[in-house]
């Protein structure tokens, strides 16, 4: 490769990267066994719940808000992620397929 073509490159993955800052409070996480989905002509809304056995009450643990095209990458992405974790560590297996859990995700129509 001639030194022009590799400072063009170079300068290609400079201008289509990012400094991301990550909290230590954000680098934690938050534990979800539960997301609820809905959306607006505008945006879709990803609440993220945690579900505790014999507590009747559940609570929205984080709230993310992502537009239409966002989702869609993130869709993709998702899909793309568990393609190849599933090639790494096998297929993954529901074990409450064939009992009732609570819906992982509903679509309503909601107004944002």
């Amino acid at each position: 490769m001639s030194k022009l073509n590799e400072n063009l490159d170079n300068q290609e993955v400079m201008e289509n990267s990012m400094n991301i800052e990550l909290s230590e409070e954000i680098a934690e996480g938050i534990y979800s066994n539960l997301a609820v989905i809905s959306h607006s002509n505008a945006e879709f809304v990803v609440d993220f719940i945690l579900l505790v056995p014999n507590v009747p009450k559940a609570k929205v643990k984080s709230r993310i808000i992502l537009t239409p095209q966002h989702a869609k990458r993130l869709l993709g992405a998702m899909a793309d992620n568990i393609k190849r974790y599933e090639q790494q560590f096998g297929e993954i297996v529901d074990p409450n397929a064939n009992n009732y859990i609570p819906p992982m995700h509903f679509t309503t129509r909601g107004e944002a």
